[in-house]
């Protein structure tokens, strides 16, 4: 079980890096909301509505904290490239 101690340090690192919760929430969602109001949402297939959902996460996180970590951007590729594929090969992973 997690230490209240380790739950409240890496709480205060991951704020350091990606800046409040509530801020990155309300960029978040933002962006999510956006998404689902456009016409074409609903004929995106599940990976592809998730694929977008967790890069705005990173792009939330990337406004909202430290825009020079790299994770996240590799994070955006990492998500486009896993539909990108199934797209291309129509393997699903």
């Amino acid at each position: 079980m997690t230490d209240t101690n380790d739950l409240d340090k890496t709480l205060a690192e991951r704020g350091s890096r990606y800046g409040t919760f509530t801020g990155h929430a309300y960029i978040a969602q933002e962006l999510k909301d956006f998404f689902r109001v456009q016409p074409r949402w609903l004929n995106l297939e599940d990976d592809q509505k998730e694929s977008l959902e967790m890069i705005a996460h990173k792009i939330a996180r990337i406004l909202n904290g430290d825009p020079h970590y790299a994770d996240s951007w590799v994070d955006i590729a990492g998500y486009a490239k896993l539909v990108g594929d199934r797209l291309l090969t129509g393997v699903e992973v």
